[in-house]
């Protein structure tokens, strides 16, 4: 893992092969004012907008991660429109930043968002939220946690970097930790590939995994996103049990065509017979998810699944219907999800 420019990069040229043939073509997607549903106890809707943005809500309150509703980042055009305008949010209770990235920290979103309410950023970010109307930022180091009411938030580590300009190297990075109702969602923020997943597998019970998959061919070479394959090893890593891919699909931020991540993240996700544990979410589409009463360890579940495609397969060589032998048999050949929507 690098964050100097790999030597080559300048042999490739993103300005004439990517930036400016991104300007001609359409953006896709249409912005259909969405349907939030009713959250009961013990249940928790995402909404993924685009990108790295999230709406998360539960029966108490309303969050927001990373929200972007900008159609430009300076030069670059986004592709797909958000998942929905803007004025169709909630109320928003807090704020999540994770780095100060043009990708990630909208200034122009986040003074549409700010409502009096508290906003949670790296350490050495808060000067960049400060005059938006927040009533309080809430700045945090590694590991560092916060009480919001019945959230807790924490900062995790990431391989990233954080500078906005040249000349601001001092900025934090990272990604969140957010407990709520017992259960934990992590958004990893950027990141590489890197060791330290397994810590925050180990020191957090992560059900919901929000992971980028995304500009992963750099125009520097710098390996500083993880690609779809780093992106399940780092799944397995963390433990968790339901993986939602981002960072795809918006913004032209590397080489990769737009649609090579989610292909090659579903041929890594068959590899490792993780295929049920990756859940596609639309833009704009809430999703309500019920916690499970048992949670099984990666290991049981990858081996479960591995036995749900094999057995798949042979019935459907026979024309067996594989609900109804499951039924018969009483055999949990194929586990549930650990969520189910």
């Amino acid at each position: 893992m690098k964050l100097r420019p790999r030597r080559d990069w300048h042999e490739r040229n993103y300005l004439a092969e990517v930036l400016i043939p991104s300007l001609f073509v359409k953006r896709e997607g249409e912005e259909t004012p969405p349907v939030f549903p009713q959250i009961q106890t013990g249940q928790v809707a995402i909404t993924w907008i685009g990108h790295a943005s999230f709406l998360i809500q539960t029966p108490e309150m309303n969050m927001l991660i990373d929200p972007v509703w900008s159609k430009w980042l300076k030069v670059i055009k986004r592709l797909k429109k958000p998942g929905f305008e803007i004025h169709h949010l909630p109320d928003i209770d807090v704020v999540l930043v994770t780095h100060a990235h043009f990708d990630h920290l909208d200034r122009r979103t986040l003074r549409h968002v700010a409502s009096d309410q508290p906003i949670v950023v790296p350490i050495g970010v808060g000067n960049l939220v400060h005059d938006l109307g927040f009533h309080i930022v809430h700045e945090l180091d590694y590991w560092q946690s916060i009480n919001l009411g019945p959230v807790e938030v924490s900062l995790t580590p990431c391989y990233h970097w954080g500078a906005r300009f040249l000349a601001d190297s001092h900025r934090g990075f990272g990604g969140f930790a957010v407990n709520v109702g017992g259960r934990t969602i992590f958004h990893c923020g950027d990141s590489a590939f890197f060791p330290g997943f397994r810590e925050i597998g180990d020191r957090y019970d992560i059900d919901v995994a929000l992971m980028p998959i995304g500009a992963y061919d750099a125009p520097t070479g710098r390996e500083v996103h993880m690609n779809p394959e780093e992106a399940v090893r780092a799944f397995s890593e963390l433990d968790a049990n339901t993986l939602i891919p981002m960072h795809y699909g918006s913004f032209r931020l590397g080489y990769e065509p737009m649609d090579e991540p989610l292909q090659r993240l579903l041929a890594a996700a068959r590899a490792q017979c993780i295929e049920n544990c990756v859940k596609f979410w639309t833009e704009g589409k809430p999703i309500v998810l019920c916690r499970s009463k048992r949670r099984t360890p990666n290991i049981e579940h990858r081996t479960s699944n591995c036995l749900n495609s094999a057995f798949s397969v042979r019935c459907s060589m026979f024309g067996v219907d594989i609900q109804w032998l499951r039924r018969e048999l009483g055999v949990p050949i194929c586990s549930a999800p650990p969520f189910a929507a």
